[in-house]
């Protein structure tokens, strides 16, 4: 039997394709995460695309897929870091139970479908609230302020704020509120001050840190940088949003910052990651959490690296708090003053190779995420504990 060119090239075509499939199927690995701390632990964790030859040769990541042992599939998201339009890591969320090692399978088909989660990280620029940026997960919100809402101020004109400080928004739902409660705040100003079941916004931070704000302490003052410039979003998905901030050249240091602030699903920790310049030594770059009208409760443990404030808003409560490596850390303070929204929480630090990592977190009663400070100490240590002992991965 003769076979015509056409049908030749017809049949090698389908070799080649079959060849591709086959070639895509076979890519699995045996994913192994061990806890090592004494309690159970649910969360986010990275696969590195291109520290596996066999991962890093794939074209088509979107085929990638995770099951856990029994067989189901598990929720994915591919982060490209740099922007370059190239995956580099790949993340899924392990339980694992106390002192204890599970077993997952990563593989490729492209047939499967990474499954919808019913929550979400999400972050984004606010214009319908002059320049907001705000950031969310299924248990906590946070916001900052841009450069039109500090011209507004330096004008003399409405509306506008002031502050590099770290607002906090408190939710109680699991869904996301960001879009919604600015929405309805357009046709009804300051509706998200007001408790409409979801939460709300009781938060003040004026010209203090908030929770989470930086500035340099020297001669018992701290200076502080004014709002973010500029924003860039490079994450956000069912597991973990990511984004800058730009701040300009603030102090008599010329100091710059850019600040990753990232959120995973579950965590009422955001992860920074501030990277710093500046034309002098900076004596004491600085964190700090507002004090409000010193109604709370100050904890501060140096040697952990966990400061904590617990205080009352309106008829509940609110945890705050900064946890860090305590390598990193060169004292600590609480600094009380008579001047508006000076009286902080200050922890003095000492970036390496000028980078400082740190996490800042909160809980409300009003969430149910917690009800006393008693609790909240228990979250902070544990997320001390999380930040020294991470989920060690293993591809096998």
């Amino acid at each position: 039997m003769k076979f015509s060119l056409i049908q030749i090239a017809s049949f090698l075509g389908i070799l080649v394709l079959f060849s591709s499939f086959d070639s895509e199927n076979k890519v699995s690995k045996k994913i192994v995460v061990e806890n090592k701390l004494h309690f159970d632990r649910n969360e986010v964790v990275s696969i590195r695309l291109n520290a596996n030859k066999s991962l890093s040769e794939i074209k088509d990541f979107s085929a990638l897929l995770v099951k856990d042992a029994s067989g189901k599939l598990v929720v994915t998201q591919l982060i490209d870091n740099n922007l370059d339009g190239t995956p580099d890591e790949l993340l899924f969320k392990a339980a694992v139970p106390a002192k204890s090692k599970v077993s997952y399978t990563l593989f490729t088909d492209s047939k499967l479908k990474t499954p919808k989660s019913s929550n979400t990280t999400y972050a984004r620029f606010v214009p319908e609230r002059i320049d907001d940026f705000a950031w969310e997960n299924d248990r906590v919100a946070f916001r900052t302020y841009g450069p039109e809402a500090q011209r507004l101020v330096e004008e003399g004109k409405e509306g506008g704020t002031l502050s590099s400080g770290i607002d906090l928004w408190l939710k109680k739902v699991n869904y996301s509120i960001i879009d919604s409660w600015y929405a309805k705040n357009v046709t009804a100003p300051g509706y998200y001050h007001i408790e409409h079941g979801e939460g709300y916004d009781p938060y003040h931070v004026g010209s203090s840190r908030g929770t989470g704000g930086t500035g340099i302490w020297e001669k018992d003052s701290l200076h502080i940088s004014k709002n973010y410039t500029k924003y860039r979003v490079i994450a956000k998905g069912p597991l973990r949003t990511i984004f800058e901030l730009d701040y300009a050249p603030w102090s008599k240091y010329g100091v710059t910052e850019t600040k990753r602030i990232s959120l995973d699903l579950g965590s009422n920790f955001s992860k920074f990651e501030n990277k710093i310049s500046s034309s002098s030594a900076i004596p004491n770059y600085t964190l700090g959490i507002t004090l409000h009208k010193e109604k709370g409760i100050v904890a501060i443990n140096t040697q952990k690296g966990v400061f904590r404030y617990w205080e009352p808003i309106d008829d509940s409560f609110v945890g705050e708090g900064i946890v860090i490596d305590p390598k990193v850390v060169k004292s600590a303070l609480d600094h009380r003053s008579k001047a508006a929204d000076q009286s902080q929480i200050l922890v003095v630090t000492a970036p390496k190779n000028n980078t400082l990592t740190y996490y800042v977190g909160f809980a409300w009663t009003g969430s149910a995420q917690v009800q006393t400070v008693q609790d909240w100490d228990k979250m902070l240590e544990r997320q001390a504990q999380i930040i020294q002992n991470p989920l060690l991965v293993i591809i096998k």
